[in-house]
C-alpha cells in the first residue's frame, strides 16, 4: 500500500507535468505571484462547502503538491470576540494526515475522507477551468464558444 494515496491524488488532479496551465484572455496580462495565485483559488476552494455564514472567513487551497489548507475565521456573536482555525492535510504515502492547532495529528478515513476526496477533486476542476482557463482532464486550453 506504499503510494496507494500518492496515486489516487495523481489521479485526481492529475500529472502536474503533462498540463499546460494557461490564463484566460479576461484575466490580467500581468504575470501573477504565487500568493495572488493561490488567492484566486481559495475563492473558489472557498465556496466549495456551502454559504459562508454571515462574519465568517473562510479559505481552501492546494498549497503545494502534498499540502492542502483550510483556513476558517470567524467573530463569536455572544463574546464579539475572533476566533480563527486552521487545518492542514498532507498527502502522505500511507494516508491524509489532518494536522490541527496544538499539535493534534490524526489520519483522515471514512466519510471525512471521502468527503475529503471529493472536495479536492471538485477544487481541482473548478479552479483548472475558472482560473486557469484548461481542461482538468485532457490539460487542453478551453475554447469560448460564441
Amino acid at each position: 500500500m506504499a503510494n496507494v494515496f500518492k496515486k489516487a491524488m495523481r489521479l485526481l488532479v492529475g500529472d502536474p507535468n503533462q498540463v499546460k496551465l494557461t490564463m484566460p484572455k479576461n484575466r490580467q496580462v500581468k504575470q501573477l505571484t504565487d500568493r495572488e495565485l493561490i488567492q484566486l483559488e481559495s475563492e473558489i476552494g472557498s465556496k466549495l462547502f456551502g454559504e459562508i455564514p454571515a462574519g465568517h472567513r473562510r479559505e481552501f487551497f492546494c498549497l503545494d503538491e502534498n499540502t492542502w489548507i483550510w483556513y476558517e475565521e470567524w467573530i463569536d456573536p455572544a463574546t464579539k470576540k475572533s476566533h480563527s482555525e486552521t487545518t492542514r492535510y498532507e498527502i502522505h504515502d500511507n494516508g491524509i494526515l489532518k494536522v490541527l492547532e496544538g499539535a493534534r495529528y490524526t489520519f483522515i478515513e471514512g466519510v471525512e475522507l471521502d468527503n475529503f476526496v471529493m472536495a479536492t477533486r471538485l477544487y481541482y476542476e473548478q479552479v483548472a477551468r475558472q482560473v486557469y482557463n484548461t481542461d482538468p482532464y485532457t490539460g487542453q486550453k478551453l475554447t469560448v464558444a460564441l
